[in-house]
């Protein structure tokens, strides 16, 4: 099988960890696939020969011209450069009309400005990070922007949210092409999850809950330490020295949500991590989050996940359970 032409694109103060993620999942296919058939031809491009990552900090590429071969996957990583890449005198002389080669698109974080600035998003379901959603709703209303996944697959356009979800979205690039045992190889090199879903939020329900009030702070930390006792909204308020009712006002107007669906997240969260990193039965999982029993854990994960637990737990189960 001939090799994929993979190119990134690399521009002035563009962000290292989105084009690095990328490009070491690409460098460890390559490695453990047949020294004389590499799956992958890699390649970093730029408008410039170099472009200043930071003060004192600067990257040599190979520079993008009208002669340079199509790419077969085309990736775009964020930075806070990428508006002033979209503005270059030769991005839509070079850039644009190189990117009609491609046979696949891929942005990292807000590198999808530059696809979108190319024309590529129209009608397209696409993602970025959390902090660039209502821009690019703003500038590009005909893209499909959906909040809160870390990367999504439509066609031959892959977009992700920002800085570590590129690693998983190029693992997700890697299984596709070569399947899941080499995927898979190459997640254990990396010592990450292969493969965290695509459509997994953002953030995690207690890390929103950490940046919407400080107030709670403790009592989600307490909560988070006790997740098999009385979580109930008197022991809740108890914790914070309130009266039930007062409590209750408070939380929701803080939150969004009331005290006993924000237990109910951290619960089924809590689950979610130990489903993917164990081998824990369900009954015990259950007892251990405060779900009850397995009958409970299995109806609250159809509810908010429309999947079983066992289903979730053979789809995204971490590298390192695979192997055992």
């Amino acid at each position: 099988m001939p090799s994929k032409s993979v190119q990134i694109i690399t521009y002035p103060e563009v962000s290292l960890l989105d084009l690095a993620g990328p490009l070491d999942v690409f460098i460890a296919a390559n490695h453990f696939a047949h020294p004389d058939n590499p799956p992958y031809s890699l390649s970093i491009l730029s408008l410039s020969r170099t472009t200043e990552i930071f003060s004192n900090f600067s990257l040599n590429a190979a520079i993008l011209e009208a002669e340079t071969p199509a790419a077969h996957t085309l990736i775009v990583p964020g930075g806070p450069g990428i508006h002033k890449f979209c503005d270059h005198p030769k991005f839509f002389t070079q850039f644009v009309r190189h990117s009609e080669k491609a046979k696949r698109l891929v942005s990292v974080c807000t590198g999808i400005f530059a696809l979108a600035t190319a024309g590529k998003l129209d009608g397209r379901n696409v993602t970025t990070h959390w902090s660039a959603y209502d821009k690019l709703e703003l500038d590009f209303p005909l893209a499909k922007v959906r909040r809160g996944p870390i990367f999504i697959n439509d066609g031959d356009l892959w977009t992700s949210a920002g800085v570590t979800s590129g690693i998983d979205l190029a693992l997700a690039i890697v299984e596709a092409d070569l399947g899941h045992a080499a995927a898979l190889e190459v997640a254990r090199h990396l010592v990450v999850f292969l493969k965290r879903p695509g459509d997994q939020n953002q953030f995690s329900s207690s890390l929103t809950l950490q940046s919407n009030s400080s107030q709670f702070s403790d009592l989600h930390a307490w909560l988070n330490a006790n997740l098999s006792g009385d979580l109930s909204v008197f022991s809740l308020a108890n914790f914070m020295n309130m009266s039930e009712r007062t409590f209750a006002r408070k939380y929701r107007e803080a939150n969004g949500c009331t005290p006993s669906k924000m237990v109910e997240k951290i619960r089924l969260e809590a689950a979610r991590h130990m489903l993917v990193t164990s081998r824990t039965p369900l009954k015990t999982i259950a007892h251990k989050c405060g779900l009850g029993n397995e009958a409970t854990l299995i109806r609250c994960f159809m509810k908010n996940y429309a999947v079983t637990p066992g289903e979730y737990r053979a789809r995204f189960k971490s590298s390192e359970e695979t192997r055992k």
